[in-house]
């Protein structure tokens, strides 16, 4: 990828901390939703952050780096939906409440007593730790300020924290909590570290795209010819926090007139992968830095975009000087504006690759390739902006059992999945056929079964992939037990579990031949067993069934005292 940096452009940086008036499509009812804790609420995470796969639905409360804190229901209601994840949310409770919206708490320690009857009795039921759980107006009536459990670190979460969300009930569209004047401590305005331009002319957007990321001091005229468009780098500090959080609003103006609005006021968790199409995908990538578009790929459904002048991309017309300029605001209304000056410049030419490919894909209908070894359908829709397809093939590897199929690059997302069909080798005996399946370049899994002589899966990802097997079972590490322990002391069975390529697709504990709950954490490996109080004193003998994706088993076994 060509990036041009050059040292022009902003003339000046204006940062404003009193309240501006903030943009918004309802009304919300401030001063009825109270906060889900009793702390001084300091925010890790908000509303519309950029993440790795998606925009952050809801707002991130610190715990004071511990887990334990009570979570209390926001308003009066009643709880509509309690939840397990091995990931996600981790355990996470639903409150649907009289005025229209619904209280999401992620990722706690447990749930209170009530709760955890219901959600115990349902595991035992299906024989299974994650469940979801739709109650109804009558099971579990709360009033503002009940507790609803202990915050924790359950799911995908990285550090002890409360991720909370208010949702639109009847759409389930999560929305901003701090319109609803849930605001943490913020007096500083958003930080803008860049802007870049980006010399589109008549071609799609891909990593071969011209950028220019510009300086923030330098005050000569940016050079354009033809269309271009404008990205920003920009992120928000609240008070005694030292997190880069997300900001409220984007505007772009061509001399005063509006030319982009991004408001992260509502989102949709249908288009919330569009993050990938929004930012600069290519330049995170590469970089790891992410910039936000301006514009919008033609095919981009992400509803954060509040108003756009056609795709937000510009053409001008004459050869005049004119003014760009941000204006980038938190929930607070703290504002920060940055201005430049463009021209359109007849003599200047973007120093462009030229961009070829095996095949021309198309966003608007089904794209399919084939070549002696593999077969592509990519429907309709899944990806963002035509593409410049590249296909070639390497040579086997020392573990593989196909060629590797370089399908076009990582630099290149995808909306939806796409299905991929790998030819495999006369190494993949019939012994081994059941095993298989396709890989990336860092072994990472892409799932997939032998059919009909192909190995077929479904993924959202270009790279390089190859046929490999997975006959090795999941390891089970005791870490309190053993064959003749005497666990009279211990309150709980612990062991660590893990898989070397498919990973874990199910695990099942029983204490003497009857099913037992087994708690999960993917993050540590751990997973463990309370002991029913029911549990008699004497001998008893347990037992652990862990299988992969491949359904590899591994079984554990281990009698031991109580």
């Amino acid at each position: 990828m060509k990036v041009f940096c050059i040292c022009t452009s902003l003339f000046f940086t204006a940062l404003t901390a009193v309240a501006q008036p903030l943009i918004k499509t309802r009304t919300y009812p401030a001063g009825y939703f109270g906060s889900p804790l009793a702390i001084p609420p300091q925010a890790s995470g908000t509303f519309g952050e950029l993440r790795s796969t998606h925009l952050h639905a809801g707002d991130d409360y610190r715990t004071q780096q511990r887990t334990g804190l009570p979570v209390v229901a926001v308003a009066d209601g009643y709880v509509s939906r309690v939840r397990v994840q091995m990931g996600g949310g981790g355990n996470s409770v639903y409150i649907n409440h009289p005025n229209g919206f619904t209280s999401v708490y992620l990722h706690m320690q447990e749930f209170n007593a009530q709760l955890m009857a219901i959600v115990k009795a349902k595991q035992y039921e299906l024989q299974r730790f994650d469940v979801d759980i739709p109650l109804d107006s009558t099971t579990l009536l709360l009033k503002k300020g009940d507790r609803i459990g202990l915050s924790g670190n359950s799911g995908s979460s990285e550090g002890p924290h409360l991720h909370f969300e208010l949702r639109d009930t009847e759409t389930e569209a999560p929305l901003n909590p701090q319109l609803f004047g849930l605001k943490f401590p913020d007096d500083i305005p958003p930080t803008i570290r860049g802007i870049t331009v980006y010399d589109l002319e008549d071609r799609p957007f891909s990593e071969h795209t011209p950028r220019r990321h510009l300086s923030l001091t330098d005050q000569q005229t940016i050079h354009v010819n033809g269309r271009f468009g404008i990205g920003i780098n920009t992120t928000d500090r609240h008070n005694g926090t030292t997190f880069n959080n997300g900001v409220y609003s984007i505007e772009l103006f061509l001399d005063d007139k509006p030319i982009s609005t991004v408001l992260f006021e509502e989102l949709s968790f249908a288009t919330s992968r569009a993050i990938h199409s929004y930012i600069d995908y290519p330049y995170y990538i590469l970089k790891r830095t992410r910039v936000q578009k301006s514009f919008r790929d033609p095919n981009n459904p992400i509803n954060i975009f509040h108003f756009l002048e056609g795709d937000g991309s510009i053409t001008l017309m004459d050869n005049l000087e004119h003014t760009l300029r941000y204006r980038v605001r938190d929930a607070h209304g703290n504002t920060s504006t940055h201005t430049l000056k463009v021209k359109n410049d007849p003599s200047y030419t973007p120093d462009k690759q030229r961009t070829t490919g095996t095949a021309m894909f198309r966003y608007d209908r089904e794209n399919r390739f084939a070549a002696d070894h593999i077969e592509i359908i990519i429907p309709e829709g899944a990806l963002y902006d035509h593409l410049h397809f590249n296909y070639h093939q390497g040579a086997r590897p020392k573990d593989g059992y196909s060629m590797v199929q370089h399908v076009h690059n990582r630099l290149t997302p995808l909306f939806e999945s796409y299905e991929l069909k790998i030819r495999p080798d006369s190494t993949l005996t019939d012994a081994l056929k059941s095993k298989a399946i396709i890989v990336d370049d860092r072994r990472n899994s892409h799932g997939g079964n032998f059919n009909d002589g192909w190995v077929r899966t479904k993924t959202r990802s270009f790279g390089s992939f190859h046929i490999a097997v997975d006959t090795v079972p999941p390891t089970i590490q005791p870490q309190n037990i053993s064959p003749g322990k005497d666990m009279g002391a211990v309150s709980r069975v612990n062991v660590k579990i893990s898989d070397n390529l498919s990973g874990i697709q199910s695990f099942n504990g029983y204490i003497d031949g009857k099913w037992v709950l087994m708690e999960y954490d993917p993050k540590s490996r751990s997973l463990w067993h309370v002991f029913e109080s029911s549990l008699p004193t004497g001998k008893h003998t347990f037992r652990l069934e862990v299988v992969d994706w491949k359904d590899n088993e591994q079984v554990y076994e281990a009698p031991f005292l109580k």
